[in-house]
């Protein structure tokens, strides 16, 4: 079995484009989308309805992230990053923020050997593998894990930061980012898992899109939009 997993998309039309036609080229046989996928400034609008037409011809498994969390919370005078919040409901079809709140955090496949999260099985704004700067040690992973029945692979998202490990029984990883990396290297990334009956061979990709056209756009009609050219542009923040 096949199976192609990105996520952190956020708001970025033009690498999800890129992710999505190198995932076809291995025709997985299911796709999983880890969440945050609108907070963003390269044409938002445009990557949710990308994630949409996936998930009607794929049928993407999808679950939320922290910041799909914000996007289902009401705007009052206190909400935090209430600018850009503001701004991503004018550019998204009225329900959006709404509909991707209410996607759980996590979901099974493959007989339940594969459970696939954007920050931990029961929170999307815990990191899984991460403590502080540094990689969070196999004890704190296994405390934040829980139980994951006959899970042997855990994948997860929300720190931008590609990672494998073996736990025990339990190959965990952290999917790099389709768009906002942080190491330096603004290329796109997924995940491909391949295997079955308890075996799972996992393969990062790095996918080459026109980052430069995402950060015009971005700097011509996005919220702090030349902040976020510059970080597309870099790989970094």
């Amino acid at each position: 079995m096949r199976v192609a997993v990105f996520g952190d998309v956020h708001g970025n039309r033009f690498a999800l484009e890129a992710v999505a036609r190198d995932i076809e080229t291995h025709r997985p046989d299911a796709w999983v989308n880890l969440g945050d996928g609108l907070f963003g400034g390269a044409d938002p609008a445009g990557a949710w309805a990308l994630q949409r037409s996936l998930r009607e011809e794929f049928g993407v498994l999808e679950v939320r992230g922290n910041t799909d969390e914000r996007l289902g919370e009401p705007l009052t005078d206190t909400t935090e990053k209430r600018g850009m919040l503001a701004w991503l409901h004018e550019q998204l079809p009225a329900g959006a923020g709404a509909e991707v709140a209410a996607l759980p955090t996590s979901v099974t496949l493959a007989g339940g050997e594969i459970l696939a999260a954007h920050g931990t099985p029961n929170s999307a704004w815990t990191y899984l593998l991460r403590d502080g700067g540094a990689w969070a040690g196999d004890d704190l992973v296994q405390e934040r894990l829980g139980n994951v029945g006959n899970a042997r692979v855990v994948i997860v998202g929300h720190s931008h930061l590609e990672h494998v490990r073996q736990i025990g029984p339990v190959t965990v990883v952290n999917a790099g980012a389709v768009s906002r990396q942080k190491d330096g290297s603004p290329l796109a990334r997924w995940v491909l898992l391949e295997g079955g009956d308890g075996i799972w061979n996992v393969t990062f990709r790095r996918v080459p899109y026109n980052i430069e056209a995402a950060a015009r756009w971005a700097e011509a009609h996005a919220y702090h939009g030349v902040k976020e050219a510059a970080q597309l542009r870099t790989g970094r923040g």
